[in-house]
């Protein structure tokens, strides 16, 4: 049991830490650690007692904590969500509550397509000289489709459109 809660503070220690390696966890996702596993439920063990716990264990001069450390405030905050139990108890019981979970992203900013976006980009609603630049399969034709390509030859330099007097004169 107690190697799955190892796997989790992991998990949540190299959390939106790049530079992390996972073998210590600092106060913010040890904040998050108990919020998203359900140690923390705001009436017994608010994010002042997590706060609080965490710095009783770490170092004086420290601001991350070990595993071992973890495991001291766990069994800490253990003791206040779920009062009247043996110490075993406690710790299987947030053991129980860390199992599995990992890190949640809620509120991350997604990519949307609905709405306005979705009908500005759907290249067959184009219209007039917009829909020149694209082809059927909604492909950009590229230059040719943002520019009239004329023919330049003929005898004088800028003479465009040879063998179009022809047709004006009759």
């Amino acid at each position: 049991m107690a190697s799955e809660a190892e796997k989790t503070f992991h998990r949540f220690a190299a959390f939106g830490e790049s530079s992390s390696s996972g073998t210590e966890m600092n106060n913010k996702n040890f904040s998050k650690l108990c919020k998203d596993c359900g140690i923390m439920d705001g009436k017994t063990v608010t994010s002042t007692d997590v706060d609080i716990v965490f710095s009783k264990v770490k170092a004086k001069n420290a601001r991350t904590i070990t595993f071992q450390q973890f495991k001291e405030a766990v069994k800490e905050l253990g003791q206040k969500r779920f009062k009247g139990k043996s110490p075993d108890e406690v710790l299987e019981n947030i053991y129980g509550l860390m199992e599995g979970k990992d890190p949640a992203t809620t509120g991350a900013t997604k990519a949307t397509t609905v709405g306005a976006v979705d009908r500005l980009t759907d290249t067959s609603k184009y219209t007039g000289t917009h829909k020149e630049r694209f082809d059927e399969s909604g492909k950009g034709k590229g230059i040719a489709g943002r520019e009239e390509m004329t023919d330049n030859t003929g005898y004088v330099s800028g003479y465009k459109g040879s063998g179009t007097y022809d047709k004006k004169t009759k």
